[in-house]
Protein backbone atom coordinates (compact mmCIF):
# COMPACT_ATOMS: atom_id res chain seq x y z
CA UNK A 1 0.00 0.00 0.00
CA UNK A 2 1.54 3.24 -1.24
CA UNK A 3 1.75 5.89 1.65
CA UNK A 4 2.02 9.01 0.46
CA UNK A 5 2.07 12.59 1.80
CA UNK A 6 0.56 15.56 -0.01
CA UNK A 7 3.03 18.09 -1.64
CA UNK A 8 2.29 21.43 -0.92
CA UNK A 9 2.64 22.48 -4.30
CA UNK A 10 3.80 26.22 -3.73
CA UNK A 11 6.14 25.44 -0.69
CA UNK A 12 9.55 25.29 -0.72
CA UNK A 13 10.03 21.64 -1.12
CA UNK A 14 7.60 18.36 -1.69
CA UNK A 15 7.47 15.34 0.83
CA UNK A 16 7.57 11.49 -0.41
CA UNK A 17 6.80 9.05 2.10
CA UNK A 18 8.76 6.03 1.21
CA UNK A 19 8.23 2.48 1.67
CA UNK A 20 10.08 1.86 5.16
CA UNK A 21 8.12 5.07 6.37
CA UNK A 22 11.25 7.58 6.53
CA UNK A 23 9.75 10.60 4.52
CA UNK A 24 12.02 12.73 2.44
CA UNK A 25 11.97 15.81 0.84
CA UNK A 26 12.50 16.94 -2.79
CA UNK A 27 14.20 20.21 -2.24
CA UNK A 28 13.56 23.01 -4.48
CA UNK A 29 16.54 24.63 -3.11
CA UNK A 30 18.84 21.58 -4.05
CA UNK A 31 17.22 21.45 -7.48
CA UNK A 32 17.72 25.43 -8.16
CA UNK A 33 21.20 25.15 -6.70
CA UNK A 34 22.46 21.90 -8.90
CA UNK A 35 20.99 23.48 -12.43
CA UNK A 36 22.77 26.70 -11.30
CA UNK A 37 25.52 24.94 -11.03
CA UNK A 38 25.79 23.07 -14.03
CA UNK A 39 24.48 25.51 -16.32
CA UNK A 40 26.96 28.13 -15.04
CA UNK A 41 29.71 29.28 -17.50
CA UNK A 42 31.62 27.37 -15.29
CA UNK A 43 30.81 24.69 -17.12
CA UNK A 44 31.24 26.23 -20.29
CA UNK A 45 27.92 24.12 -21.89
CA UNK A 46 29.01 20.80 -21.26
CA UNK A 47 30.51 20.09 -24.19
CA UNK A 48 31.44 16.19 -24.59
CA UNK A 49 35.40 15.22 -25.11
CA UNK A 50 36.21 19.15 -23.66
CA UNK A 51 37.14 20.24 -20.37
CA UNK A 52 33.84 21.26 -19.34
CA UNK A 53 33.08 17.26 -19.61
CA UNK A 54 35.55 16.61 -16.46
CA UNK A 55 34.37 19.05 -14.59
CA UNK A 56 30.83 17.62 -14.93
CA UNK A 57 31.29 14.23 -14.34
CA UNK A 58 33.16 15.29 -11.26
CA UNK A 59 30.36 17.35 -10.35
CA UNK A 60 27.44 15.05 -10.60
CA UNK A 61 29.71 11.63 -9.58
CA UNK A 62 30.33 13.61 -5.77
CA UNK A 63 26.18 14.33 -6.27
CA UNK A 64 25.90 10.82 -6.61
CA UNK A 65 28.33 9.85 -3.88
CA UNK A 66 26.82 12.14 -1.68
CA UNK A 67 22.81 10.76 -2.49
CA UNK A 68 24.15 7.20 -1.43
CA UNK A 69 24.18 5.62 -4.69
CA UNK A 70 27.11 2.68 -5.75
CA UNK A 71 29.34 2.86 -8.92
CA UNK A 72 27.35 1.31 -11.11
CA UNK A 73 29.62 1.95 -14.79
CA UNK A 74 32.66 -0.29 -16.48
CA UNK A 75 33.60 -2.93 -14.78
CA UNK A 76 37.58 -2.47 -13.91
CA UNK A 77 39.47 -5.29 -12.25
CA UNK A 78 36.02 -6.66 -10.60
CA UNK A 79 35.11 -3.48 -9.94
CA UNK A 80 32.36 -0.91 -11.14
CA UNK A 81 33.78 2.23 -11.95
CA UNK A 82 31.37 5.67 -12.23
CA UNK A 83 31.33 5.96 -15.52
CA UNK A 84 31.11 3.80 -19.27
CA UNK A 85 33.19 4.66 -21.73
CA UNK A 86 31.73 5.67 -25.25
CA UNK A 87 34.28 6.01 -27.83
CA UNK A 88 33.58 8.93 -30.69
CA UNK A 89 34.43 9.78 -34.09
CA UNK A 90 34.50 13.49 -33.36
CA UNK A 91 34.74 15.83 -37.08
CA UNK A 92 34.94 19.36 -37.13
CA UNK A 93 35.21 22.31 -39.94
CA UNK A 94 38.87 23.77 -39.84
CA UNK A 95 37.89 27.44 -40.62
CA UNK A 96 35.45 28.48 -43.06
CA UNK A 97 34.20 25.92 -45.45
CA UNK A 98 33.99 27.41 -49.20
CA UNK A 99 30.50 27.37 -50.18
CA UNK A 100 29.70 27.94 -54.00
CA UNK A 101 26.07 27.42 -55.43
CA UNK A 102 25.87 27.71 -59.46
CA UNK A 103 22.47 28.87 -60.97
CA UNK A 104 24.01 28.42 -64.57
CA UNK A 105 27.16 30.05 -64.34
CA UNK A 106 25.92 32.62 -61.95
CA UNK A 107 28.20 31.62 -58.71
CA UNK A 108 26.49 32.45 -55.55
CA UNK A 109 29.02 32.14 -52.35
CA UNK A 110 26.84 30.70 -49.37
CA UNK A 111 27.46 32.22 -45.95
CA UNK A 112 27.94 29.25 -43.43
CA UNK A 113 25.74 29.38 -40.12
CA UNK A 114 22.88 32.26 -42.69
CA UNK A 115 21.61 30.58 -45.66
CA UNK A 116 23.20 27.54 -45.24
CA UNK A 117 24.56 25.04 -41.96
CA UNK A 118 26.96 22.39 -43.79
CA UNK A 119 27.97 19.91 -40.51
CA UNK A 120 31.29 18.49 -40.42
CA UNK A 121 31.16 14.95 -42.37
CA UNK A 122 30.78 11.75 -40.43
CA UNK A 123 32.04 9.54 -43.04
CA UNK A 124 35.47 9.81 -41.88
CA UNK A 125 36.64 12.23 -44.68
CA UNK A 126 39.86 14.47 -43.53
CA UNK A 127 38.98 17.28 -46.54
CA UNK A 128 35.87 17.58 -48.81
CA UNK A 129 36.71 19.09 -52.11
CA UNK A 130 33.75 18.54 -54.71
CA UNK A 131 33.45 20.71 -57.40
CA UNK A 132 29.84 21.56 -59.48
CA UNK A 133 27.87 18.51 -58.13
CA UNK A 134 24.71 18.89 -59.69
CA UNK A 135 21.59 18.89 -57.23
CA UNK A 136 18.16 16.74 -57.43
CA UNK A 137 15.40 16.99 -55.44
CA UNK A 138 14.10 14.37 -54.08
CA UNK A 139 10.67 15.03 -51.89
CA UNK A 140 10.77 13.67 -48.69
CA UNK A 141 13.52 11.24 -49.38
CA UNK A 142 11.66 8.58 -48.16
CA UNK A 143 11.93 5.12 -49.14
CA UNK A 144 9.28 2.71 -47.66
CA UNK A 145 8.16 -0.49 -49.54
CA UNK A 146 6.08 -0.89 -46.67
CA UNK A 147 3.97 1.62 -47.35
CA UNK A 148 4.72 1.22 -51.55
CA UNK A 149 6.34 4.99 -51.32
CA UNK A 150 9.66 5.91 -53.07
CA UNK A 151 10.62 9.31 -53.77
CA UNK A 152 13.97 8.25 -55.45
CA UNK A 153 11.88 5.90 -57.95
CA UNK A 154 15.45 5.22 -60.04
CA UNK A 155 17.14 7.90 -60.00
CA UNK A 156 20.87 7.66 -60.03
CA UNK A 157 22.39 9.78 -57.18
CA UNK A 158 25.94 9.13 -57.28
CA UNK A 159 28.08 11.83 -57.40
CA UNK A 160 24.66 14.50 -56.80
CA UNK A 161 23.49 16.21 -54.17
CA UNK A 162 19.88 15.38 -52.54
CA UNK A 163 17.86 17.90 -51.76
CA UNK A 164 14.74 17.06 -48.97
CA UNK A 165 12.00 18.18 -47.47
CA UNK A 166 11.66 17.89 -43.59
CA UNK A 167 9.08 15.59 -41.97
CA UNK A 168 6.71 13.22 -43.25
CA UNK A 169 4.80 13.12 -46.76
CA UNK A 170 1.40 13.48 -44.57
CA UNK A 171 2.29 16.62 -42.03
CA UNK A 172 0.71 19.37 -43.94
CA UNK A 173 -2.85 17.34 -44.83
CA UNK A 174 -2.85 15.79 -41.73
CA UNK A 175 -3.92 12.30 -43.29
CA UNK A 176 -1.91 9.73 -45.30
CA UNK A 177 0.28 6.92 -44.73
CA UNK A 178 2.70 8.21 -42.19
CA UNK A 179 0.73 8.93 -38.77
CA UNK A 180 -1.08 11.84 -39.99
CA UNK A 181 0.43 14.94 -37.96
CA UNK A 182 2.29 12.35 -35.61
CA UNK A 183 6.29 12.11 -37.07
CA UNK A 184 7.16 8.50 -37.80
CA UNK A 185 10.77 7.95 -38.06
CA UNK A 186 10.96 8.82 -42.04
CA UNK A 187 10.57 12.17 -41.34
CA UNK A 188 13.34 12.42 -38.89
CA UNK A 189 16.32 14.66 -40.52
CA UNK A 190 18.87 11.99 -39.60
CA UNK A 191 16.80 9.57 -41.43
CA UNK A 192 17.24 11.60 -44.47
CA UNK A 193 20.89 11.76 -44.67
CA UNK A 194 20.71 7.80 -43.63
CA UNK A 195 18.79 6.85 -46.87
CA UNK A 196 20.21 9.03 -49.16
CA UNK A 197 23.57 7.36 -48.38
CA UNK A 198 21.95 4.02 -49.51
CA UNK A 199 21.33 5.71 -52.33
CA UNK A 200 24.56 6.79 -52.89
CA UNK A 201 24.32 10.59 -52.93
CA UNK A 202 27.40 12.09 -52.63
CA UNK A 203 25.27 14.87 -50.24
CA UNK A 204 22.02 15.72 -48.66
CA UNK A 205 20.59 19.07 -48.14
CA UNK A 206 17.70 19.83 -45.79
CA UNK A 207 15.09 22.74 -46.28
CA UNK A 208 14.75 24.02 -43.60
CA UNK A 209 10.71 25.30 -42.77
CA UNK A 210 10.26 26.36 -38.99
CA UNK A 211 6.69 24.35 -38.39
CA UNK A 212 7.55 21.02 -40.56
CA UNK A 213 10.89 20.94 -38.66
CA UNK A 214 9.32 22.47 -35.16
CA UNK A 215 12.14 24.85 -34.01
CA UNK A 216 14.14 27.67 -36.04
CA UNK A 217 16.70 28.07 -37.94
CA UNK A 218 18.66 29.45 -35.20
CA UNK A 219 18.52 26.08 -33.62
CA UNK A 220 19.36 24.69 -36.84
CA UNK A 221 22.46 27.11 -36.82
CA UNK A 222 23.39 26.48 -33.62
CA UNK A 223 23.51 22.53 -33.54
CA UNK A 224 24.61 21.92 -36.92
CA UNK A 225 28.29 24.02 -37.42
CA UNK A 226 30.11 22.93 -34.23
CA UNK A 227 32.11 20.02 -33.75
CA UNK A 228 29.70 16.80 -35.00
CA UNK A 229 29.86 13.14 -33.03
CA UNK A 230 28.86 9.99 -34.30
CA UNK A 231 29.08 6.14 -32.40
CA UNK A 232 32.58 4.86 -33.66
CA UNK A 233 31.03 2.28 -36.86
CA UNK A 234 33.05 -0.32 -39.16
CA UNK A 235 31.61 1.66 -42.28
CA UNK A 236 30.22 5.19 -41.66
CA UNK A 237 29.82 5.68 -45.40
CA UNK A 238 27.10 3.07 -45.21
CA UNK A 239 24.61 5.48 -43.61
CA UNK A 240 26.76 9.39 -44.00
CA UNK A 241 27.03 10.80 -47.39
CA UNK A 242 30.14 12.94 -47.41
CA UNK A 243 28.04 16.26 -47.12
CA UNK A 244 25.21 17.16 -44.72
CA UNK A 245 24.03 19.58 -44.44
CA UNK A 246 20.33 22.72 -44.09
CA UNK A 247 19.73 25.13 -46.45
CA UNK A 248 17.20 28.02 -45.37
CA UNK A 249 13.85 27.92 -47.09
CA UNK A 250 14.06 31.09 -49.31
CA UNK A 251 17.55 30.05 -50.30
CA UNK A 252 15.67 26.81 -51.98
CA UNK A 253 13.10 28.71 -53.25
CA UNK A 254 15.42 30.64 -55.15
CA UNK A 255 17.54 28.00 -56.81
CA UNK A 256 14.08 26.58 -57.42
CA UNK A 257 12.70 29.76 -59.24
CA UNK A 258 15.86 29.82 -61.36
CA UNK A 259 15.88 26.36 -62.53
CA UNK A 260 12.01 27.11 -63.71
CA UNK A 261 10.33 25.25 -61.12
CA UNK A 262 7.59 26.07 -58.18
CA UNK A 263 8.70 25.18 -54.76
CA UNK A 264 5.31 25.23 -53.20
CA UNK A 265 4.08 23.38 -56.20
CA UNK A 266 6.41 20.37 -56.57
CA UNK A 267 6.14 19.97 -52.33
CA UNK A 268 2.28 19.13 -53.34
CA UNK A 269 3.67 16.32 -55.41
CA UNK A 270 6.06 15.19 -52.70
CA UNK A 271 3.18 14.61 -50.83
CA UNK A 272 1.88 11.97 -53.46
CA UNK A 273 2.83 8.15 -54.56
CA UNK A 274 3.28 9.89 -57.56
CA UNK A 275 6.00 11.87 -57.12
CA UNK A 276 9.65 11.41 -59.26
CA UNK A 277 12.73 12.66 -58.67
CA UNK A 278 13.65 16.57 -60.36
CA UNK A 279 16.88 17.72 -61.29
CA UNK A 280 17.50 21.39 -60.85
CA UNK A 281 18.84 21.86 -64.50
CA UNK A 282 21.76 24.18 -64.67
CA UNK A 283 22.57 24.14 -60.92
CA UNK A 284 25.49 22.86 -58.87
CA UNK A 285 26.97 23.24 -55.16
CA UNK A 286 30.98 22.98 -54.91
CA UNK A 287 32.36 22.65 -51.35
CA UNK A 288 35.62 22.85 -50.31
CA UNK A 289 37.40 22.62 -46.55
CA UNK A 290 39.52 20.41 -44.80
CA UNK A 291 38.33 18.42 -41.36
CA UNK A 292 39.79 17.58 -38.26
CA UNK A 293 38.90 14.29 -37.21
CA UNK A 294 39.45 11.91 -34.25
CA UNK A 295 38.13 9.64 -32.00
CA UNK A 296 37.45 11.21 -29.15
CA UNK A 297 36.24 8.99 -25.48
CA UNK A 298 33.20 10.39 -23.52
CA UNK A 299 31.34 8.73 -20.56
CA UNK A 300 27.91 7.83 -19.77
CA UNK A 301 27.60 8.56 -15.65
CA UNK A 302 25.92 5.13 -14.14
CA UNK A 303 24.96 5.09 -10.56
CA UNK A 304 23.54 2.13 -9.11
CA UNK A 305 21.41 0.98 -6.26
CA UNK A 306 21.63 -2.76 -5.82
CA UNK A 307 18.01 -4.71 -5.69
CA UNK A 308 17.20 -6.68 -2.38
CA UNK A 309 16.00 -9.85 -4.03
CA UNK A 310 16.49 -9.68 -7.96
CA UNK A 311 19.20 -7.46 -8.78
CA UNK A 312 19.55 -8.80 -11.85
CA UNK A 313 16.95 -7.03 -13.17
CA UNK A 314 16.63 -3.42 -13.72
CA UNK A 315 15.00 0.00 -13.29
CA UNK A 316 16.11 3.03 -15.43
CA UNK A 317 16.08 6.78 -14.99
CA UNK A 318 18.12 8.41 -17.33
CA UNK A 319 18.37 11.66 -18.44
CA UNK A 320 22.07 13.27 -20.45
CA UNK A 321 24.48 15.71 -19.17
CA UNK A 322 25.91 17.61 -22.20
CA UNK A 323 24.84 20.59 -23.84
CA UNK A 324 25.98 22.72 -26.75
CA UNK A 325 29.79 23.57 -25.17
CA UNK A 326 30.74 26.96 -26.51
CA UNK A 327 29.84 27.87 -29.84
CA UNK A 328 28.57 31.08 -31.87
CA UNK A 329 27.85 34.26 -30.16
CA UNK A 330 24.70 35.07 -29.99
CA UNK A 331 23.59 39.57 -30.37
CA UNK A 332 24.90 40.34 -26.69
CA UNK A 333 28.59 38.27 -27.93
CA UNK A 334 27.69 35.29 -25.79
CA UNK A 335 29.28 31.77 -26.95
CA UNK A 336 28.52 29.66 -24.07
CA UNK A 337 25.53 27.40 -24.59
CA UNK A 338 24.74 27.11 -20.45
CA UNK A 339 21.65 24.48 -21.25
CA UNK A 340 20.09 25.30 -18.05
CA UNK A 341 16.61 23.60 -18.62
CA UNK A 342 18.36 21.35 -21.22
CA UNK A 343 19.40 19.82 -19.57
CA UNK A 344 20.53 20.76 -16.53
CA UNK A 345 17.29 20.04 -15.50
CA UNK A 346 17.16 16.38 -15.93
CA UNK A 347 20.51 15.73 -14.65
CA UNK A 348 19.37 17.49 -11.29
CA UNK A 349 15.75 15.68 -11.42
CA UNK A 350 18.77 12.36 -11.67
CA UNK A 351 20.52 13.42 -8.77
CA UNK A 352 17.74 14.15 -6.29
CA UNK A 353 15.58 10.45 -7.55
CA UNK A 354 18.57 9.11 -6.36
CA UNK A 355 19.17 10.63 -2.97
CA UNK A 356 15.32 9.63 -2.67
CA UNK A 357 15.59 5.84 -3.80
CA UNK A 358 19.36 5.53 -1.87
CA UNK A 359 17.74 6.65 1.74
CA UNK A 360 14.92 4.78 1.76
CA UNK A 361 14.30 1.16 1.99
CA UNK A 362 16.35 -1.00 -0.57
CA UNK A 363 14.17 -1.98 -3.59
CA UNK A 364 13.47 -5.54 -4.73
CA UNK A 365 15.07 -4.52 -8.26
CA UNK A 366 18.26 -2.58 -8.78
CA UNK A 367 17.49 0.58 -9.99
CA UNK A 368 20.15 2.47 -12.38
CA UNK A 369 20.65 6.19 -12.72
CA UNK A 370 22.40 6.92 -15.81
CA UNK A 371 22.90 10.10 -16.75
CA UNK A 372 24.23 10.08 -20.99
CA UNK A 373 26.20 11.89 -22.58
CA UNK A 374 26.06 13.10 -26.61
CA UNK A 375 22.46 13.45 -26.46
CA UNK A 376 22.57 16.59 -28.53
CA UNK A 377 25.22 14.65 -31.58
CA UNK A 378 22.37 12.36 -31.87
CA UNK A 379 21.23 10.40 -28.97
CA UNK A 380 24.67 8.86 -28.61
CA UNK A 381 25.16 8.12 -24.96
CA UNK A 382 21.84 6.03 -24.96
CA UNK A 383 22.74 4.65 -28.69
CA UNK A 384 25.81 3.33 -26.85
CA UNK A 385 24.89 2.03 -23.59
CA UNK A 386 21.57 0.25 -25.29
CA UNK A 387 24.00 -1.71 -27.84
CA UNK A 388 26.30 -2.85 -25.25
CA UNK A 389 24.34 -2.59 -22.40
CA UNK A 390 25.89 -2.74 -18.74
CA UNK A 391 23.14 -4.55 -17.27
CA UNK A 392 20.81 -6.75 -19.50
CA UNK A 393 18.18 -5.14 -21.66
CA UNK A 394 16.40 -8.15 -21.42
CA UNK A 395 15.93 -7.68 -17.81
CA UNK A 396 15.66 -4.13 -17.89
CA UNK A 397 12.03 -3.63 -16.77
CA UNK A 398 11.32 0.22 -18.01
CA UNK A 399 13.09 3.27 -18.87
CA UNK A 400 11.82 6.06 -17.08
CA UNK A 401 13.54 9.40 -19.07
CA UNK A 402 13.62 13.13 -18.23
CA UNK A 403 14.66 16.30 -20.26
CA UNK A 404 14.07 19.62 -20.14
CA UNK A 405 11.43 19.69 -17.27
CA UNK A 406 9.93 23.27 -16.58
CA UNK A 407 11.24 24.76 -13.30
CA UNK A 408 8.32 26.82 -12.90
CA UNK A 409 4.83 25.97 -11.21
CA UNK A 410 2.65 22.70 -11.13
CA UNK A 411 0.55 21.95 -13.59
CA UNK A 412 -2.65 20.24 -13.50
CA UNK A 413 -1.48 17.39 -16.48
CA UNK A 414 1.86 16.04 -17.60
CA UNK A 415 3.02 14.79 -21.26
CA UNK A 416 5.54 11.99 -22.81
CA UNK A 417 7.63 12.59 -25.82
CA UNK A 418 5.61 11.75 -28.67
CA UNK A 419 2.67 8.75 -29.20
CA UNK A 420 4.03 5.73 -27.58
CA UNK A 421 1.68 2.87 -26.39
CA UNK A 422 2.69 0.69 -23.31
CA UNK A 423 1.97 -0.58 -20.03
CA UNK A 424 4.40 1.96 -18.38
CA UNK A 425 2.41 4.63 -19.39
CA UNK A 426 -0.76 3.18 -18.11
CA UNK A 427 1.06 3.08 -14.65
CA UNK A 428 2.19 6.19 -15.42
CA UNK A 429 -1.51 7.49 -15.83
CA UNK A 430 -3.06 5.66 -13.04
CA UNK A 431 -0.49 7.14 -10.35
CA UNK A 432 -0.50 10.81 -11.66
CA UNK A 433 -4.33 10.78 -10.76
CA UNK A 434 -2.74 10.72 -7.02
CA UNK A 435 -1.21 13.94 -7.18
CA UNK A 436 -4.31 15.46 -9.75
CA UNK A 437 -2.10 15.29 -12.87
CA UNK A 438 -3.85 13.90 -15.79
CA UNK A 439 -2.09 12.56 -19.31
CA UNK A 440 -2.66 14.73 -22.23
CA UNK A 441 -1.06 13.13 -25.46
CA UNK A 442 1.99 15.14 -26.76
CA UNK A 443 0.41 18.41 -28.65
CA UNK A 444 2.51 18.28 -31.27
CA UNK A 445 3.37 14.64 -32.54
CA UNK A 446 4.32 16.38 -35.50
CA UNK A 447 7.78 17.27 -34.07
CA UNK A 448 9.05 13.80 -33.78
CA UNK A 449 9.55 14.01 -30.07
CA UNK A 450 9.73 10.12 -29.64
CA UNK A 451 12.62 10.11 -31.78
CA UNK A 452 14.64 13.07 -30.29
CA UNK A 453 14.76 11.52 -26.81
CA UNK A 454 17.17 9.06 -25.29
CA UNK A 455 14.14 6.55 -24.21
CA UNK A 456 14.51 6.18 -27.93
CA UNK A 457 17.30 4.18 -27.73
CA UNK A 458 15.68 1.47 -25.89
CA UNK A 459 12.17 1.86 -27.39
CA UNK A 460 13.67 0.51 -30.72
CA UNK A 461 14.91 -2.37 -28.82
CA UNK A 462 11.75 -3.70 -27.41
CA UNK A 463 12.61 -2.12 -23.71
CA UNK A 464 9.23 -0.27 -22.85
CA UNK A 465 10.36 3.24 -21.95
CA UNK A 466 9.31 6.56 -22.17
CA UNK A 467 10.42 10.15 -21.67
CA UNK A 468 8.52 12.25 -19.30
CA UNK A 469 7.43 16.22 -19.87
CA UNK A 470 6.38 18.51 -17.76
CA UNK A 471 2.67 19.92 -18.16
CA UNK A 472 1.79 23.19 -19.58
CA UNK A 473 -2.13 23.72 -17.98
CA UNK A 474 -0.20 25.78 -14.82
CA UNK A 475 -2.27 25.45 -11.48
CA UNK A 476 -1.17 29.67 -11.72
CA UNK A 477 -2.24 30.76 -15.09
CA UNK A 478 -3.78 27.54 -16.86
CA UNK A 479 -2.53 26.54 -20.24
CA UNK A 480 -2.78 30.64 -21.70
CA UNK A 481 0.44 31.01 -19.32
CA UNK A 482 2.18 27.39 -19.63
CA UNK A 483 1.73 27.71 -23.11
CA UNK A 484 3.11 31.20 -23.32
CA UNK A 485 6.17 29.60 -21.59
CA UNK A 486 6.50 26.94 -23.74
CA UNK A 487 6.99 29.13 -26.53
CA UNK A 488 8.85 31.87 -25.40
CA UNK A 489 11.35 28.77 -24.48
CA UNK A 490 11.05 27.46 -28.15
CA UNK A 491 11.52 30.81 -30.09
CA UNK A 492 14.30 32.65 -27.59
CA UNK A 493 15.70 30.04 -25.63
CA UNK A 494 16.06 26.23 -26.47
CA UNK A 495 19.77 25.51 -28.60
CA UNK A 496 20.53 28.80 -27.80
CA UNK A 497 23.06 30.86 -25.20
CA UNK A 498 20.18 32.49 -23.84
CA UNK A 499 18.96 28.82 -21.66
CA UNK A 500 20.52 30.06 -18.35
CA UNK A 501 19.41 29.80 -14.68
CA UNK A 502 16.97 32.11 -13.48
CA UNK A 503 16.41 33.31 -9.80
CA UNK A 504 12.74 33.42 -9.82
CA UNK A 505 12.50 29.74 -11.10
CA UNK A 506 10.21 28.62 -7.79
CA UNK A 507 11.03 24.36 -8.93
CA UNK A 508 7.55 23.66 -7.08
CA UNK A 509 6.27 21.99 -10.44
CA UNK A 510 9.70 20.27 -10.93
CA UNK A 511 8.88 18.78 -7.61
CA UNK A 512 6.10 17.57 -7.55
CA UNK A 513 7.39 15.39 -11.09
CA UNK A 514 9.73 14.02 -9.63
CA UNK A 515 7.04 12.75 -6.91
CA UNK A 516 5.09 11.47 -9.34
CA UNK A 517 8.35 9.65 -11.25
CA UNK A 518 9.38 8.24 -7.77
CA UNK A 519 5.56 6.58 -7.31
CA UNK A 520 6.09 4.86 -10.81
CA UNK A 521 9.56 3.86 -10.62
CA UNK A 522 9.30 2.53 -6.86
CA UNK A 523 6.40 0.49 -7.86
CA UNK A 524 7.93 -1.14 -10.71
CA UNK A 525 11.31 -1.59 -8.92
CA UNK A 526 9.87 -3.71 -6.29
CA UNK A 527 7.24 -5.49 -8.12
CA UNK A 528 7.91 -8.41 -10.19
CA UNK A 529 5.82 -7.52 -12.62
CA UNK A 530 7.44 -6.93 -16.91
CA UNK A 531 5.46 -3.69 -18.31
CA UNK A 532 5.23 -4.33 -22.38
CA UNK A 533 4.39 -2.42 -24.96
CA UNK A 534 0.39 -2.82 -26.66
CA UNK A 535 0.15 -5.64 -29.16
CA UNK A 536 -0.61 -2.83 -31.55
CA UNK A 537 3.12 -0.96 -31.42
CA UNK A 538 5.91 -2.01 -33.65
CA UNK A 539 7.86 -2.64 -30.53
CA UNK A 540 5.85 -5.34 -29.28
CA UNK A 541 7.19 -7.60 -31.60
CA UNK A 542 11.20 -7.06 -30.64
CA UNK A 543 10.41 -7.18 -26.67
CA UNK A 544 8.64 -10.46 -26.83
CA UNK A 545 11.29 -11.75 -28.71
CA UNK A 546 13.47 -11.43 -25.28
CA UNK A 547 10.23 -12.96 -22.97
CA UNK A 548 12.01 -16.27 -22.31
CA UNK A 549 15.32 -14.20 -20.46
CA UNK A 550 12.37 -12.98 -17.90
CA UNK A 551 10.69 -16.38 -17.03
Amino acid sequence: MKRLLLCTLLAAACHVALAAGTTLTFSTGRLSAEVRTLSSDAFEGRGPATPAETKTIDYVVAQMKAAGLQPGGDLKDGKRAWTQAVPLLRSQIIGTPTLILDLGGKSEALSQGEQIAMRAPMDGSTMVAIANAPLVFVGYGVKAPERKWDDFKGIDLHGKIAVVLVNDPDFETGKGDFGGKAMTYYGRWTYKYEEAARQGALGTLVVHETAPASYGWATVKNSNTNAMFDIVRDNPSAVHPKLEGWIQRDLAMQMFKHAGLDFDALKKQAQTREFKPVILKGESLSASFKVDTSVVTSHNIVGRIEGSKRPDETVIYSAHWDHLGIGAPDARGDRIYNGAVDNATGTAALIEMARAFAQGSRPERSVVFLNVTAEEKGLLGSEYYASKPLYPLAKTAGVINVDALDPHGPARNFTISGIARLGLLDDLIADAKTYGMTYTPDPRPEAGSFFRSDHFSFAKRGVPAISFESGNDWIDGGLAAGKAAEDDYIAKHYHQPSDEWQASWPFTGMARDLQLLYTVGGDLANSDAWPNWNADSEFCGIRDKTAAERR
